[in-house]
């Protein structure tokens, strides 16, 4: 069986009242979390304190954070499901991200010779 890792990013949205310090750790539990059930992390962004929309469970605030990771589809699937059993988390949205295909370099039109002849004026 061939593990076929993709790239995604999880939105996550953390209760407002504990510490920078808390949150961090919080952070650092859900990259373990995520990496204990076979993901790659590539970064875990903490976006900070920001004003909601509209309150969720009593609270105008939310601390978002982005974790990027490289994961099974069913990786990802069971991380949700351990997030929702998490009280600190308010909300999350996990996102795959595309696979860009890299642009090839333009062909340059050159003599069957591959030698670019320049004609001399004189």
């Amino acid at each position: 069986m061939v593990r076929s890792l993709r790239p995604y990013e999880i939105l996550v949205l953390i209760d407002p009242r504990p510490t920078d310090e808390e949150v961090a750790a919080l952070l650092e539990q859900l990259g373990e979390q995520v990496k204990s059930l076979g993901a790659e992390i590539k970064k875990i962004d903490n976006w900070g304190k920001r004003r909601l929309a509209y309150d969720i469970r009593k609270q105008r605030e939310g601390t978002y954070a982005v974790i990027e990771v490289s994961a099974e589809p069913s990786t990802v699937k069971e991380f949700e499901r351990q997030l929702r059993l998490n009280e600190n988390v308010l909300r999350f949205l996990s996102t795959r991200v595309p696979i860009r295909k890299r642009a090839r370099p333009a062909k340059t039109q050159e003599s069957p010779g591959g030698d670019k002849v320049l004609e001399e004026v004189g």
